[in-house]
């Protein structure tokens, strides 16, 4: 294992011993919930109808300064993709609005940022907006875990795992789902984890195409994943997953 690797799991562990929300599942599993980063419109256009195939609903975490840009992930959301995917039955979840890291600009920038990002989502779809939020490139630190976490129903990050039988809704363990069929193998693996623990398991990608850039996914490892999580779990938006949970949070950790 590399020094790197060693650093970032130390970290990891420091960062989930504190400033927790814990709601316990009571064994109301195994739960799957699939997510979008950024909102690059094939994660839509294509990603959202996959899962509609499968029945399944997903959540978008929207940084409304992306919107209309075009970068390595292809063209972002359109302002009539938001209204589209709500009457769709998706879940719009916030992203920040210019999509900071945390680790990188002073505490009170990166809560103005979270809150301008949820000011400019509620002004285009009102009530509608979720409290569900996302940290950008998955980095949170201590002092933004705390902060915003005091604001939002949930936070997730980018630090693998299933979730349960205690979840933080302060940091929500999530799994990438980038490339091919080629890493079908590892996205089984966590499926029968899943099942076996009864937990919520969290997926995450960005464009989904063909060509995939370096952070999305091809249609068929999408695709697949769908059928897998139709077949091994209850397969929901994350926000309707934590309302299955309402009721039983725990004691907050400081």
């Amino acid at each position: 294992m590399s020094l790197r690797s060693t650093l970032g799991r130390a970290w990891h562990g420091v960062l989930s011993a504190r400033h927790r929300r814990p709601v316990a599942m009571n064994d109301s599993g195994p739960f799957v919930s699939f997510s979008f980063d950024d909102f690059p419109r094939t994660a839509f256009t294509t990603g959202g109808e996959i899962l509609a195939g499968q029945g399944i609903r997903g959540t978008y975490y929207v940084a409304m300064g992306l919107m209309g840009i075009s970068n390595e992930q292809g063209e972002h959301f359109r302002l009539e993709d938001l209204h589209q995917a709500l009457q769709d039955g998706h879940e719009l979840g916030s992203h920040t609005f210019s999509h900071p890291s945390s680790r990188n600009v002073p505490l009170s920038a990166f809560q103005e940022d979270v809150r301008k990002g949820q000011r400019a989502l509620r002004e285009i779809v009102n009530s509608r907006a979720t409290e569900h939020f996302a940290y950008p490139y998955g980095e949170a630190t201590l002092a933004a875990k705390r902060a915003v976490g005091m604001e939002m129903m949930s936070c997730r990050g980018i630090y693998p795992g299933v979730n349960g039988p205690d979840v933080d809704l302060n940091l929500l363990n999530a799994n990438l789902l980038y490339g091919g069929v080629e890493n079908l193998g590892e996205v089984e693996r966590l499926f029968h984890e899943n099942a076996k623990q009864k937990g919520w398991l969290i997926f995450y990608t960005h464009d989904v195409c063909r060509n995939p850039s370096p952070y999305g996914c091809t249609p068929e490892l999408l695709q697949a994943a769908s059928r897998l999580a139709s077949q091994h779990a209850k397969a929901l938006p994350v926000g309707e997953v934590i309302r299955a949970f309402k009721g039983r949070t725990m004691t907050a950790t400081s």
